[in-house]
């Protein structure tokens, strides 16, 4: 199994309209093979001094996977192009980081 973060930097305002998109896809994306979490999260502001904010222009996508070859199939997939297309005009930058348990 591995995990994967990825942060979405959105344009300034875009988020309300980005996670609409978002939400259509996350069902097609959790009934891929080897798909075990799919969701789009934004900060939740605590006074807990390690907490590094991602900022309101941006979600961060928390997603588990069976395998690396499932992560690979899942970016091919047809619906996550359709996808690219939707978000184009919002989407700055994404970092992602794929982690497996220690």
């Amino acid at each position: 199994m591995i995990h994967v973060i990825a942060t979405v930097r959105l344009a300034p305002g875009t988020r309300d309209a980005y996670l609409d998109v978002f939400r259509a896809l996350t069902p097609l994306v959790r009934q891929e093979a080897g798909c075990i979490e799919y969701q789009a999260t934004v900060d939740e502001p605590t006074p807990l001094g390690a907490q590094e904010l991602a900022g309101d222009d941006a979600v961060v996508v928390v997603e588990k996977w069976a395998s690396v070859a499932a992560l690979q199939a899942h970016s091919r997939a047809p619906h996550m192009a359709d996808y690219r297309d939707k978000v184009r005009d919002y989407v700055r930058g994404v970092t992602l980081r794929v982690l497996r348990p220690a």
